[in-house]
């Protein structure tokens, strides 16, 4: 399938996942891509140790009504997370109705067992044949994200019954047939049980997206409550060293942080959570965090230009970044960003101050839709994208299935 438009970016190949061609997360761990679904309720296993020719491998269904969307991998362990299939249920046709309030509130008319929330451990030292050791329930709408590269603990954004949203959780994860929750911190007025009352307007989803550790440090994505630094020294009880928020007057949807403890730099990538650019533009943030707990700005990586993005349909903007993973390619100076409508992105900040646009490539729109939500428009919306040590890129799409491309000339 030829490029939309692309530089410095070739392709390699393209799959259909096995007729599942709906993605989101995706890691390439010992020669397999293992693929988080939004729509299709469960996880994808492909072979690519040959990346011009990847091999469907096996799907791994979630319970009904449960999607894993996020996934994480090391040495024989796999962790996915299990939370409602929000895309799928009559609740939430609208977009708005996720991203403008807690998903929890919604959900609230649900029979009790109508999903399964928790985390699913598996053995993979069969890289092909996870094998399910484990199971973390959870009392809520459960996990959306989570973040391990070994060690004992995992870190996780996960919703328990008693908080308004998502908040962050530290996972024991010692022993993977037997995990537990260990530590929690949440932004003040979360906990419904708490005597402080909510501080953020109607209409906006304060809740964790996704966390990052990187030493001692947790960098949390808050979507609409913006940027945390936590001192995870002690993982059982984390502690606020710096809470920054740009909305207003900035829109919010605050999503993946990357940390580039090398260079005291933090790269953080606010969500389009609209259609046709309807509630302004989004960035991706570039900070100074010598001073962790005093977090600065110092830029924003520049918008796609090439075309009008914003008229093409569907969301337009920041997803998900590369988050420079163990066995991954590590770098401190180029930035992948998947950008929905606009493909993937990739930006240079050996100058943090002025990053620039060296690469990108915007796959072609999907042949079928995967979404089974009405009215949906038929153009690609890149979700994730993981890079190998050479520059090979994994880009993921809601429904145009994977895209193995090659990094080049950068």
């Amino acid at each position: 399938m030829t490029a939309v438009a692309s530089r410095n970016i070739k392709l390699v190949s393209q799959s259909d996942q096995g007729g599942r061609s709906d993605g989101v997360q995706v890691i390439v761990h010992r020669g397999y891509a293992y693929i988080g679904q939004t729509f299709s309720n469960g996880f994808t296993i492909l072979d690519v140790r040959d990346a011009r020719h990847p091999k469907f491998v096996d799907f791994v269904a979630c319970p009904p009504n449960t999607r894993t969307v996020h996934l994480q991998v090391h040495d024989d362990v796999l962790l996915a997370t299990n939370m409602p299939s929000v895309w799928t249920m009559q609740e939430f046709q609208n977009q708005q109705d996720y991203f403008g309030a807690s998903p929890a509130d919604k959900l609230k008319g649900r029979a009790a067992g109508s999903f399964t929330a928790g985390i699913r451990t598996f053995d993979i030292s069969r890289g092909d044949r996870p094998r399910e050791i484990g199971f973390l329930p959870v009392d809520g709408i459960g996990p959306h994200r989570i973040w391990y590269t070994g060690g004992r603990y995992a870190y996780a954004s996960i919703h328990f019954a008693e908080f308004t949203d998502h908040i962050f959780a530290v996972v024991d994860v010692a022993d993977p047939a037997k995990p537990e929750i260990v530590g929690r911190w949440w932004i003040p007025g979360m906990w419904r049980a708490g005597a402080e009352t909510p501080t953020w307007r109607s209409g906006r989803r304060y809740a964790l997206h996704h966390a990052l550790v990187a030493g001692t440090l947790a960098y949390g994505a808050w979507r609409d409550g913006g940027l945390t630094v936590l001192d995870v020294a002690d993982p059982t009880k984390p502690r606020l060293l710096a809470h920054r928020n740009w909305d207003p007057p900035f829109g919010g949807g605050t999503h993946s942080p990357l940390p580039l403890p090398d260079r005291n730099l933090l790269v953080v990538a606010d969500e389009a959570t609209s259609a046709n650019c309807s509630q302004g533009f989004r960035y991706v943030w570039v900070f100074d965090v010598r001073e962790p707990s005093n977090p600065v700005s110092i830029a924003t990586c520049p918008q796609p230009s090439e075309a009008d993005y914003c008229a093409k349909g569907g969301n337009f903007g920041p997803h998900n970044l590369h988050e420079n993973r163990p066995g991954s390619l590590q770098s401190s100076r180029l930035i992948f960003a998947t950008y929905y409508n606009a493909g993937v992105r990739v930006f240079d900040i050996a100058n943090p101050f002025q990053p620039r646009e060296v690469a990108y490539y915007v796959p072609a729109n999907p042949e079928r839709m995967i979404d089974p939500r009405p009215g949906r428009p038929q153009v690609i919306q890149s979700a994730d994208c993981y890079v190998d040590p050479n520059g090979l890129m994994y880009l993921t799409d809601s429904n145009a299935g994977l895209n193995i491309l090659q990094l080049e000339g950068v």
